[in-house]
């Protein structure tokens, strides 16, 4: 059995997709559960309850923690240390691997052009001191030899099918496609990577059903030389048959929607990552397992495809 908690939202989805590829028994955990593949199993569950998340666990070989809290510095503050300690406990317990799909909110702002598994941990964001925080906790219970686990992270994220959150979707497709102007925060001048959400699934799948992989931090394949911000609004908007109009959200104005929009308030600590080069580099993953991230024309061709036309 190889259990997914926190089912529903694209990654998981797509992670549901490629576990099908090793085994039959994939147990899906979530408030909402739905099949992905028909013999999925289903389990509707509070995943901050210790007594409901050992529930979940119990009789996996593997857990993949793919949950998203809602996109606010408080909740995460609250919510994630109590998750996560919750499903070590349960892990060990139960001698189940762990397999944590993670960002990289936790890397140092100066190190972010050419990210690598080995780029030094300094956050600057409340959100990213939890994450620094949780990925902590998951590497010292390895280091203490008391869990097998594994860290799989990614860059922002982009892909078919996704109906919520997805920074690219929410700023350039949906925009473009609805004859609007696309968004960009900080500056369109910089280089941004973003991974490709079929090959975050099948990368994660892969890794949770390889042995030598575990006990260790992996970047998810991601393609290398990014886009610029005006270049993924240009490629994007060339794709969809319009022309690649734009705005910017500086600094400025977006501590300004802040007053009034909530999830504006929480970008104003991320900006940082859009006023220099965003540049991740997977050739750890690519190396070990010879696979060739989607490049972003193949992308974007497919998202279109799939969602736009």
């Amino acid at each position: 059995m190889q259990t997914i908690l926190g089912s529903g939202g694209i990654i998981a989805t797509e992670l549901a997709k490629e576990l099908a590829t090793y085994t039959d028994k994939i147990r899906l955990v979530s408030r909402n559960p739905k099949k992905v593949n028909a013999t999925d199993e289903l389990i509707s569950s509070d995943l901050l309850n210790a007594i409901e998340v050992q529930n979940a666990v119990k009789g996996s070989s593997v857990a993949y923690v793919t949950i998203g809290f809602p996109y606010n510095a408080k909740v995460w503050e609250q919510n994630w240390p109590i998750f996560i300690s919750h499903v070590i406990q349960a892990c060990i317990e139960h001698n189940c691997k762990l397999v944590f799909f993670d960002n990289i909110y936790m890397y140092d702002p100066d190190h972010l052009n050419g990210m690598t598994e080995d780029t030094p941990i300094n956050p600057s964001s409340k959100k990213g001191k939890v994450r620094a925080a949780i990925a902590k906790m998951i590497m010292d219970a390895v280091t203490n030899g008391n869990l097998t686990a594994l860290i799989a992270r990614c860059a922002d994220y982009y892909g078919p099918g996704i109906v919520r959150n997805g920074m690219v979707r929410e700023m350039i497709f949906k925009n473009l496609a609805a004859g609007k102007k696309a968004n960009w925060l900080a500056s369109v001048k910089y280089k941004h990577s973003i991974t490709y959400t079929p090959d975050a699934g099948k990368a994660t799948a892969l890794l949770g059903n390889t042995e030598d992989a575990y006990n260790q931090v992996w970047h998810l394949p991601t393609a290398p030389n990014p886009l610029t911000g005006k270049q993924w609004i240009e490629a994007i908007a060339k794709e969809i048959g319009v022309k690649p109009k734009f705005r910017v959200a500086t600094k400025f104005i977006v501590r300004l929607m802040g007053l009034f929009i909530p999830i504006m308030r929480e970008m104003n600590e991320m900006m940082y990552q859009y006023d220099r080069d965003y540049v991740f580099d997977s050739s750890k993953f690519e190396h070990r397992f010879g696979i060739i991230p989607t490049s972003y024309q193949n992308g974007i061709r497919e998202i279109v495809k799939a969602d736009y036309s």
